[in-house]
């Protein structure tokens, strides 16, 4: 049996937020359309987008905000033209960034620009790594919250001297926002005050949102269109966007409005994870609803016990495992979503004692 098929069978989960089949999903996209008088987008021109774009730009604080396929095509396009615009092809980029562990080197291969890394890989970087930094700098990309050191952010005071540095010295400062939305109830700030002083800014429909797919770029307008031009270069000028944009729109406030609600959450977890030592949560506090656990367990243990949990008691823990630095550790990533927040307090502490006791057994 599969990963995915057993995870199927079971019949709770704690990460994320429960997916609806494709013919559930369709179906409510259906309603949602013929609720709202939905007509499709011709190459991205059309009410729907143009108006989910435009209140995508307000909430954030900038001009405007155009939609893109995919999160890794509308990164690589900013950074290559913020790099053009400041004459620097530089661009500083944390360890952990997506474009660097995920996106499998096209911003060297395709010539977008040229990374230098910043920071320390288990924590966000700093202005004084970003000061240390002798060379000019077209860009600076800086990831709120940072997914692969379990949604860390830098405290509010030091991303307003971040902003204040790279606005006096011409830094084009770019926001990785995938999961921005989430940051929101952890600064206690609206996501506009956040976005505030980046030069621009990629938001996910996907991730927190739960749409199907895509991303928006928003920043200035003469920035946005530059972006968009790019997209038709690179082959992302879709003919129909209609069916993304009404996946992400039709949940998207909804989606927005339980984000305290899933930190709430995040809060009493960690909270109730002082009573099991061997799962411990990184970072000590959470930053946003979303976290790592580790484990004293090698990778492939943990995804036994995992796989046996689900077998046994229909439970799905958790998705993918990651080898830890030490030997014999490994961690694991939770994001707090309606899953978590609509188990009863016990039985999320019944699952934990049993996740506890098998890492030990």
């Amino acid at each position: 049996m599969t990963d995915a098929e057993l995870k199927q069978r079971c019949h709770t989960h704690i990460p994320g937020h429960r997916a609806l089949s494709p013919a559930a999903l369709f179906a409510a996209m259906g309603e949602w359309c013929e609720t709202h008088g939905v007509s499709h987008d011709v190459y991205g021109n059309g009410a729907l987008i143009q108006d989910f774009e435009q209140k995508v730009a307000r909430l954030l604080g900038f001009e405007a905000a155009v939609f893109c396929i995919t999160g890794t095509m509308t990164q690589a396009t900013a950074l290559r033209i913020a790099c053009a615009e400041r004459g620097s092809n530089l661009v500083a980029l944390h360890p952990t960034s997506h474009i660097l562990k995920h996106e499998r080197g096209n911003h060297q291969l395709f010539d977008h620009f040229d990374a230098l890394q910043i920071g320390d890989p288990h924590r966000p970087w700093t202005l004084n790594e970003l000061k240390a930094i002798p060379d000019r700098l077209g860009a600076a990309t800086l990831e709120l919250p940072a997914r692969e050191i379990g949604g860390q952010c830098p405290d509010w005071d030091e991303l307003a001297a971040i902003k204040a540095y790279c606005h006096e010295q011409g830094i084009h400062l770019h926001m990785d926002g995938a999961r921005l939305w989430e940051t929101a109830a952890a600064y206690g700030r609206p996501v506009g005050e956040i976005a505030a002083g980046f030069d621009s800014a990629y938001v996910s429909l996907y991730k927190g949102i739960g749409g199907m797919g895509g991303a928006m770029l928003a920043g200035s307008a003469a920035f946005v269109a530059k972006a968009a031009e790019w997209y038709r270069r690179q082959g992302g000028n879709v003919y129909q966007r209609t069916p993304y944009v009404v996946a992400a729109a039709m949940q998207f406030d909804a989606r927005l409005a339980a984000m305290p609600d899933y930190f709430k959450r995040t809060q009493w977890l960690y909270e109730a994870l002082r009573a099991f030592p061997l799962l411990t949560p990184n970072p000590a506090r959470p930053h946003a609803n979303m976290l790592h656990i580790h484990l004293p367990v090698e990778r492939e243990r943990a995804l036994d016990i995992r796989s046996r949990i689900a077998e046994q008691h229909g439970v799905w823990l958790f998705n993918g495992a990651h080898h830890a630095a030490l030997p014999d550790r490994s961690y694991v990533e939770l994001y707090v979503g309606d899953n978590l927040l609509q188990l009863p307090d016990q039985r999320v502490r019944d699952i934990l004692d049993l996740w506890s006791e098998a890492l030990v057994h």
